[in-house]
């Protein structure tokens, strides 16, 4: 084999392993005056939902992981907290996500490990609170539904039916169809206990057993920040498992 051919074909193996973020940029970013809702749609009965063409940019993570393996989902890091996330046929990813004032890091990596990139920003928009609490739910199956459900201490229940709470607590986004992931967070919360449940809705998979995973992380950004996960099997549609109980002091 001679050197021009080798050199080719390394070329192309270089070129179609490939992992971009093309937002958010990496560098200054100033989102005031921007609505930062996610327009994504909720459905129920599940069905696949896709991020909104008109979601705002400044509320979204989006690019591609060229070569990601069919059917494995690869993974998305934000600020620390690593979730699965589905790439289509073309390895293209859409994810709806909401970033607080400062210092913010995304990295995604393929299922394998490599390809993988990451990005840094600043956001500068003070009214972008971040969140001192955040209940982050993911699970291991494609094509599943499992739905996050929060009680904070005066008894609000947020969950898909009811986004936003009184107390300034509300479920970020809501994804149907697979890996999730479900984000509850609180730029203010109330002291006292909280309540989190796993609610499994159905599957189009062989196997109803899916593994949620739930992470808890209180007191965020600051010194104090602490960080659990744990997990849960759910094996029928239609169970409801209560996952963790927790104190905001």
């Amino acid at each position: 084999m001679n050197s021009f051919l080798l050199l080719f074909l390394a070329t192309v193996s270089f070129a179609a392993d490939q992992a971009t973020i093309d937002i958010p940029k990496s560098g200054w970013r100033n989102s005031t005056g921007q609505s930062l809702g996610t327009t994504q749609p909720v459905n129920y009965p599940a069905v696949s939902v896709s991020v909104d063409e008109n979601q705002n940019p400044y509320a979204l993570i989006k690019g591609s992981i060229e070569g990601n393996p069919k059917g494995k989902p690869a993974t998305l890091i934000v600020n620390g907290i690593a979730l699965p996330m589905k790439t289509d046929e073309n390895g293209e990813f859409k994810r709806p996500y909401l970033f607080g004032y400062g210092s913010n890091n995304v990295e995604i990596r393929s299922a394998n490990g490599k390809p993988r990139s990451r990005t840094q920003f600043f956001e500068a928009n003070r009214l972008a609170k971040r969140s001192r609490l955040s209940v982050i739910m993911s699970w291991d199956s494609d094509s599943t539904d499992l739905d996050l459900h929060v009680v904070s201490p005066d008894g609000e229940h947020t969950y898909y039916g009811a986004r936003q709470a009184k107390n300034g607590g509300s479920l970020d986004v809501d994804v149907t169809d697979g890996y999730g992931p479900e984000i509850y967070s609180s730029p203010a919360p109330l002291k006292g206990r909280y309540l989190v449940y796993a609610n499994y809705y159905g599957s189009g998979q062989a196997s109803d057993l899916t593994t949620s995973t739930i992470t808890v992380v209180t007191n965020q950004n600051t010194p104090d920040e602490k960080v659990e996960t744990m997990t849960t099997s759910m094996r029928t549609p239609g169970e409801l498992n209560f996952v963790y109980a927790f104190d905001v002091k």
